[in-house]
């Protein structure tokens, strides 16, 4: 997918939401367990209920790899099950990934080929041969993490190196590997008050701003400084829609939430 199909998709649903599909097994409804694949059978309840709200779905591919071949399988159905009944939906492997070489290359095929992803989350810390190997797939997006919302963002990123930071040094870096017009970044919402800084910096580039919702993050704040003339976020929620009811109806109540942040989306898009 081009980042113009997005932001036509953008347009379209009048959304710029994503939803993290992060299942624990703990958390899912009670009676979802009894299913031959409770994993695929929660995702497939929360696609079926939301896609009209959203224009991505971004699985943690821990929670899949935490349950062996079983999880991965689970990962494989709902990543087929979105491209086959919902084209138009942008997807990222939040696999946040980052080696050198042909360990990097191998990386991106089983997201970008094998599981047909249309992004993958990157870790930066290796540099540029860690990364561009991902860079070269035609149409597929690499989402760098430069600025994140956990509080150990403070250890590394926000320090000051030759008198600038070194989440700064990432972006500015990053824009000089080759094939760098296919990165995003990863962005938290718990750092809006950064995001004019970081627009200096990469104007024109999507951003994945995960932490609005459970982690404290706030829509307005993250949209003032953030948005740029394509929109160019991506705003996701997990926690906050997908686990929103542990009951029978956990699916409408999920899309309830959903829909409660995309009337919010619209609201700012207009």
């Amino acid at each position: 997918m081009t980042t113009q199909q997005l932001t036509q998709q953008i347009q379209k649903k009048k959304s710029f939401l994503c939803i993290g599909l992060d299942v624990d097994l703990n958390k899912i409804p009670q009676h979802l367990l009894q299913e031959e694949d409770p994993i695929f059978a929660f995702n497939k309840a929360i696609i079926d209920a939301t896609h009209h709200l959203c224009v991505a779905y971004k699985p943690n591919t821990a929670f899949y790899e935490a349950y062996g071949l079983k999880g991965w399988k689970a990962l494989e159905k709902t990543i087929n099950y979105i491209n086959q009944n919902h084209p138009e939906i942008f997807t990222i492997a939040d696999a946040k990934r980052g080696d050198i070489g042909n360990t990097s290359s191998m990386y991106a095929k089983a997201f970008f080929e094998d599981l047909a992803f249309d992004s993958v989350t990157v870790a930066p810390y290796m540099g540029k041969d860690s990364v561009e190997p991902f860079l070269a797939f035609e149409n597929k997006h690499t989402i760098l993490l430069a600025l994140t919302s956990n509080q150990g963002a403070f250890d590394f990123q926000t320090k000051i190196i030759d008198e600038k930071e070194v989440y700064k040094h990432v972006l500015e870096t990053s824009k000089t590997w080759q094939n760098s017009e296919n990165l995003m970044y990863v962005v938290g919402a718990t750092k809006a008050e950064f995001l004019a800084d970081i627009r200096q910096i990469i104007p024109n580039s999507f951003l994945l701003v995960p932490g609005v919702g459970a982690q404290g993050g706030n829509l307005q704040d993250v949209c003032k400084y953030g948005m740029n003339d394509r929109v160019g976020l991506l705003i996701n929620s997990s926690r906050g829609i997908i686990y929103a009811s542990n009951q029978d109806d956990f699916a409408k109540v999920a899309a309830k939430k959903a829909e409660a942040l995309q009337q919010e989306m619209e609201v700012i898009l207009k």
